[in-house]
């Protein structure tokens, strides 16, 4: 393996190790001059690129939630609608992203309202495929709060469908996790079904 050329310490400490290495060998592989002046710097932006877009293998869930846990009297449904997701499909490895909307019928205790997106980012910054980020994050949200119910819809552009294999840039995807009262009561998983389509009705 040929060695890319070096950065400095602080830099070095941002990188995901050994991935710049790697990327000088895949641009080789796939017919491109590392040495060349627009590549020279790209298997470090790479590895550095990379530690950021997993970062959530180096979190967990009390890192997302910190300590925005409160006790609350309130018990009706809570909606965070439209968080921005951005992760990885672990089949090809290239992106997708799109928006979780996430609900919550509180049984004494609340969270702060933008842990919610730090759980998002928590599972999406990793290998993954939207139905299990779905599964996560409801799950996340029921250990944290032991609520009544949680409700959760993400949906996603995936660009391994857009930019390679079947080609169809207009689809999307949809994927939802129900629990408690979302799963046992149809009125209450229609309320947040239905403040979630009037959401996507008014973009």
């Amino acid at each position: 393996m040929t060695v890319p050329p070096t950065i400095s310490a602080a830099e070095e400490k941002q990188e995901v190790p050994g991935l710049s290495g790697l990327t000088y060998d895949w641009l080789s592989a796939i017919g491109e001059d590392p040495e060349r002046e627009g590549l020279q710097k790209t298997p470090h932006r790479v590895a550095k690129a990379w530690g950021f877009l997993t970062a959530g293998y180096h979190k967990s869930l009390a890192d997302a939630a910190g300590d925005a846990v409160f006790e609350a009297e309130g018990s009706e449904m809570v909606i965070v609608k439209d968080i921005e997701f951005y992760s990885m499909c672990e089949h090809h490895m290239l992106p997708f992203y799109g928006r979780a909307h996430i609900a919550y019928i509180p049984d004494g205790k609340i969270l702060g309202l933008s842990k919610f997106a730090r759980i998002v980012d928590l599972y999406s910054r990793r290998l993954q495929v939207q139905e299990r980020i779905t599964t996560q994050i409801a799950d996340a949200v029921g250990e944290l709060l032991a609520p009544r119910g949680v409700a959760v819809l993400m949906e996603g552009v995936h660009l391994c469908m857009a930019m390679r294999g079947v080609q169809k840039q207009n689809s999307s995807t949809t994927t939802s996790a129900m629990r408690g009262l979302f799963k046992e009561d149809a009125r209450t998983r229609a309320e947040f079904m239905s403040a979630v389509q009037n959401t996507l009705r008014s973009r």
